[in-house]
């Protein structure tokens, strides 16, 4: 991939900041403050998109020479989205919904460039299967890891062997930022 003259990312994740350090990409960090939407009327692929988009927009303008990304991760059982938790009940009750079923993993990216009149929408979706779990192994987890930051109540990357049983898709789309289609968007804009 060439290499980009700048980036922006609009996200105080550190998961997605580390994403990008192993990419290689030159970047800085512009978080964006933006309320993320929570709309029912969309579904998780549109919803991810509007957020990320949201995000990259208001920290673009800001900066319309430099290309920004923005990205949004929403944990879906079914219908259901499972946002970040309110509290260790809150974290409890999303992973006792979780344990033994197949979720996806859905993260909208947008990345825009103002000057430059660019801009790339898309969304990629992961499958993740949690083992079933008891009581106990639900506690020993959130023992190990704060819940409260994290879609779904979990992080794939800390402790996520004590949950899941495996993964159909992109496995660094689940810790936030689907790698592989991003570096096939960036191409572009290099």
């Amino acid at each position: 991939m060439a290499k980009l003259s700048s980036l922006i990312l609009a996200s105080a994740s550190p998961r997605r900041s580390e994403l990008l350090r192993q990419l290689g990409v030159a970047f800085r960090v512009v978080p964006s403050e933006v309320a993320e939407a929570d709309n029912s009327q969309l579904s998780p692929f549109e919803l991810s998109q509007l957020n990320a988009y949201r995000k990259a927009f208001v920290v673009a303008r800001r900066f319309p020479k430099t290309l920004v990304l923005g990205a949004d991760t929403i944990v879906c059982l079914g219908r259901t989205v499972l946002g970040k938790p309110a509290n260790p009940k809150a974290a409890t009750r999303m992973l006792k919904q979780l344990q033994g079923q197949t979720h996806q993993v859905v993260t909208g990216v947008c990345l825009m460039h103002r000057q430059r009149h660019r801009a790339a929408l898309f969304a990629v979706s992961t499958n993740v299967t949690f083992r079933p779990l008891n009581a106990a192994q639900i506690r020993r987890y959130l023992s190990a890891v704060n819940p409260l930051d994290k879609a779904g109540a979990y992080a794939i990357q800390e402790s996520g062997s004590l949950l899941i049983d495996h993964i159909a898709g992109s496995f660094s789309n689940v810790v936030g930022l689907p790698m592989e289609r991003l570096q096939e968007e960036l191409q572009p804009f290099a």
